[in-house]
C-alpha cells in the first residue's frame, strides 16, 4: 500500500534554503545595482506582503510537493526559504497531476495578526484558502471556496473580505468571509481588460482614494502585459488606463532583451513608503528557448498622474541601479552542499512522495525505485528534487547501487522532456547512462561499461548545453533546447536531484554550486 509521505513534510520544514544573490553596492538607502531575478528559476506567479520591515514571498508550484514556497526578505535583494505553504498531502490534493496542473498563482496577504494564501488547484479542487500567523507555518487545513476562475486574489478593507478571481475570462468580485470561506455576496463582473487573451492574475489596490485593478493580458509567452483600471469604487465602473499596457517586453524597446515574457506581477509599499512590484519573466538560451522556467522579478513603482508606472516606463535588465529601503543586507550563503542529515524545504517532490521508499541514515540518503520514472503514467517517482537557478552551474552525487536497479541524476522539465544519468545493472553488468526523452522520443545517448554499480555522477550546465561528467570525465553533452518550455511544455522550469527508478540505491552528499 503506498503511503504518502508525512516524509519528508516533517524533514521538509528542518532547514531553511537560501536563494540569494551578490550585489555590488550596500544597501542603506543609497543607489545599488539590483541584480534580477531575485528568485531565479523556476519561481513563477510571484506575491508579496509587506509586514513591517519584513518581507514574504510566494509563487506557484503546480503539480510538486510540498507546495508554494515561501521566502522572506528584509532589503528585497536577499530571499531566504522558510517553508512551504502547503506541506500535508490533506492541503494538497495532487493526483495524476502535471506540469500544467496543480497549484496555480497564490496571493498572500495579511491582517489583522493573520496570513492568508488563496490559490487554485487546476485539477484537484478548484481555489481554496489557507491561514498561518507564522508565515513559516503550520497553515491550516483548506477552506474551499466557491467562485470559480484562476489566479485568485484578496482585498481586506472596513472589516470586509473581498476575493477576486476570473471565472468566463471576466475579472470577478465577491465579498467572502475569511474565517470559513462562505461567499457573502453575488460575483460582480469588473472589466475584461482591454481586449489580450486570458485577462488572470487580478489584484486590487487602494492608493489615493482609487481603487486600481491589476491584471495580466496576452497569456504567459512573449505577448505577455501588464494592463491596470481604477474606480472610486470597489464595485466599479472601473475605467482602462489610457496608456495600457503599462509593462510588457512585447515591445520594439525590449525586442532585443534576454528578459521576455514579463507579467503576472504583484504590487507593495516597503517599509520606507516606497512602492515596488515583483513580477514573472523568463530569460531566452539559444535563440528563443528558455529551461529555467518563469522567474521572480523586481522593479520599482512610481504614481504618475494617477496611475502607477513601472520602472519608469523602460524595459528591465538583469542589472538595474535602484534605490532600496533603509535595511542592512543579509549575509551571503555558501554553495549547496547537501549531507542528507536532513532535508530542507528546498527540495520537493513531483506528487506525493511514497514513505517507504525514503531513508536517511548517517548522511546517507537512500532510494528505493517503484517502477515510476518521469514519463506519463510515473506519477510517484522516488525523486528529490530542487530547482535549477542558474544556465551556469554544477551539480553531482555518489551513487551506489544496492543489486539490480536504476538510479541517478534527473534532470526534469515535464513528462514530456527530462534527462535521466544513471547507474544501472542489469544480470551483473554495470553501466552508466545517459538518457533523453522528449515526447515520444527516448534515446540513449551515452552508455559506459563500470566495473561496480557505483560512480561520481555530475551535469555541468553551460546555458545552451549540459557536459555530463562520469568520476571526473565528460562522456556526452546535451542542448538545453530539449527541457525548454518551448519544446518540451508545461509551466515549470528545470528541477535536479537524485533518483531511484528500480532496485535502491544510496546517495553520498549532493553539491549545487552556480559559476
Amino acid at each position: 500500500m503506498r503511503k504518502a509521505l508525512p516524509i519528508l513534510a516533517a524533514l521538509l520544514l528542518a532547514i531553511p534554503f537560501a536563494c540569494t544573490r551578490p550585489q555590488s553596492a550596500p544597501v542603506g538607502g543609497v543607489e545599488v545595482e539590483l541584480r534580477n531575478p531575485i528568485l531565479p528559476g523556476f519561481h513563477p506567479d510571484p506575491s508579496v506582503v509587506a509586514v513591517g520591515a519584513d518581507y514574504y514571498l510566494i509563487n506557484s508550484s503546480f503539480h510538486y510537493f510540498p507546495g508554494v514556497p515561501v521566502y522572506h526578505s528584509r532589503d528585497l535583494q536577499n530571499w531566504e526559504q522558510i517553508g512551504n505553504v502547503l506541506d500535508r498531502p490533506s492541503q494538497l490534493p495532487l493526483e495524476k497531476s502535471n506540469a500544467s496542473l496543480g497549484i496555480y498563482a497564490p496571493t498572500i496577504r495579511y491582517h489583522e495578526g493573520t496570513f492568508y494564501m488563496i490559490t487554485t488547484n487546476v485539477g484537484g479542487g478548484g481555489n481554496f484558502m489557507v491561514t498561518a500567523t507564522d508565515p513559516a507555518g503550520p497553515w491550516s487545513e483548506p477552506l474551499w471556496l466557491q467562485q470559480g476562475g484562476i489566479d485568485p486574489s484578496l482585498y481586506f478593507e472596513d472589516g470586509k473580505c473581498y476575493m477576486v478571481s476570473n471565472p468566463d475570462a471576466t475579472i470577478t468580485l465577491c465579498e467572502i468571509d475569511p474565517a470559513t470561506g462562505a461567499t457573502l455576496s453575488p460575483g460582480k463582473a469588473l472589466w475584461r481588460g482591454t481586449g489580450g487573451r486570458y485577462p488572470e492574475g487580478p489584484h486590487i489596490y487602494k492608493h489615493d482614494g482609487w481603487y486600481y485593478l491589476l491584471i495580466s493580458e496576452g497569456g504567459t509567452e512573449l505577448a505577455h502585459k501588464l494592463t491596470v483600471a481604477r474606480s472610486r469604487h470597489i464595485y466599479g465602473p472601473y475605467e482602462a488606463n489610457p496608456a495600457n499596457p503599462i509593462f510588457t517586453h512585447c515591445s520594439l524597446a525590449a525586442q532585443d532583451s534576454n528578459i521576455q515574457g514579463t507579467g503576472h506581477a504583484d504590487f507593495f509599499q516597503a517599509a520606507d513608503g516606497s512602492w515596488w512590484t515583483v513580477f514573472l519573466a523568463y530569460r531566452r538560451y539559444g535563440g528563443d528557448f528558455h529551461h529555467l522556467g518563469r522567474e521572480t522579478f523586481l522593479a520599482p513603482v512610481t504614481w504618475e498622474n494617477g496611475w502607477p508606472v513601472i520602472n519608469g516606463n523602460q524595459p528591465v535588465a538583469e542589472r538595474m541601479t535602484v534605490r532600496l529601503p533603509d535595511v542592512p543586507a543579509q549575509p551571503q550563503p555558501a554553495p549547496v552542499h547537501e549531507d542528507f542529515s536532513v532535508i530542507g524545504p528546498a527540495w520537493m517532490h513531483i506528487q506525493h512522495p511514497i514513505a517507504e521508499n525514503y531513508a536517511v541514515r548517517d548522511g546517507i540518503l537512500t532510494l528505493t525505485g517503484n517502477g515510476d520514472g518521469f514519463d506519463w503514467g510515473g506519477w510517484h517517482p522516488t525523486a528529490l528534487l530542487r530547482r535549477q537557478e542558474s544556465a551556469e552551474c554544477r551539480f553531482g552525487t555518489r551513487v551506489a547501487l544496492q543489486g539490480d536497479g536504476e538510479a541517478g541524476l534527473a534532470i526534469y522539465q515535464s513528462h514530456n522532456g527530462h534527462i535521466e544519468f544513471f547507474v544501472r545493472r542489469e544480470k551483473g553488468r554495470s553501466q552508466a547512462v545517459v538518457r533523453v526523452r522528449l515526447h515520444s522520443i527516448l534515446h540513449e545517448q551515452a552508455a559506459v561499461p563500470l566495473p561496480k554499480a557505483e560512480a561520481r555522477l555530475e551535469v555541468q550546465a553551460h546555458g545552451e548545453h549540459y557536459d555530463f561528467l562520469l568520476n571526473g570525465r565528460e562522456i556526452t553533452r546535451v542542448d538545453t533546447k530539449l527541457v525548454s518550455t518551448e519544446m518540451a511544455g508545461g509551466f515549470t522550469g528545470v528541477t535536479v536531484g537524485p533518483y531511484c527508478r528500480l532496485g535502491k540505491a544510496a546517495f553520498q552528499g549532493f553539491d549545487y554550486e552556480e559559476e
